[in-house]
């Protein structure tokens, strides 16, 4: 049995290198939803005007993890009080989002954002957004990280949220 989860939080490439570590993580697709524009490019996602998010589409088994670990690991390697950014990277599209794909998942978010919300300094921002399509990434936003560990994005970014994430959930690496 699979399901599937849509999460933003900055640039894809940090996010699936964190899910593609997670036990009973199956796949991780860098993609774009929450688009007002049909298979948007990834150069038309950058200009701002597309509406759409840098996401990933984690696909998992909830027999060994479930929807909600999922947002807690998700809560914890991005900053979700950070309006339309994280770090550096700067735009709508790299907002805090997640999308649910049914009233379920819907729920379980908005508990976990009222839950998580008072551990925070300053107030979550993510937001809760009707998917619409999902839109897979170009092929070379795929396995980013995994194929350019020495790239400089990859050193300065990723891989400290990699270690911290390692750090924290240890029970959960695969």
């Amino acid at each position: 049995m699979s399901e599937s989860a849509i999460v933003g939080g900055g640039c894809f490439w940090c996010l699936e290198a964190i899910f593609q570590r997670v036990k009973g993580v199956h796949r991780v697709t860098s993609g774009y939803a929450g688009c007002r524009r049909q298979n948007p490019t990834y150069e038309q996602v950058c200009t701002g005007t597309t509406k759409c998010a840098e996401v990933v589409k984690i696909d998992f088994d909830p027999h060994i993890i479930n929807y909600e670990e999922l947002l807690h690991i998700f809560f914890a390697v991005h900053d979700p009080t950070q309006l339309n950014r994280q770090g550096a990277d700067i735009g709508t599209q790299y907002r805090s989002v997640i999308f649910p794909l049914n009233e379920e998942q819907k729920a379980i978010a908005q508990k976990v954002i009222q839950k998580l919300n008072p551990y925070f300094e300053n107030k979550i921002v993510t937001t809760i957004e009707n998917p619409g399509t999902f839109y897979e990434a170009e092929s070379y936003h795929q396995n980013y990280y995994n194929t350019h560990p020495d790239q400089g994005y990859c050193q300065v970014v990723i891989a400290p949220k990699l270690k911290k994430f390692m750090n924290m959930f240890q029970e959960y690496l695969q």
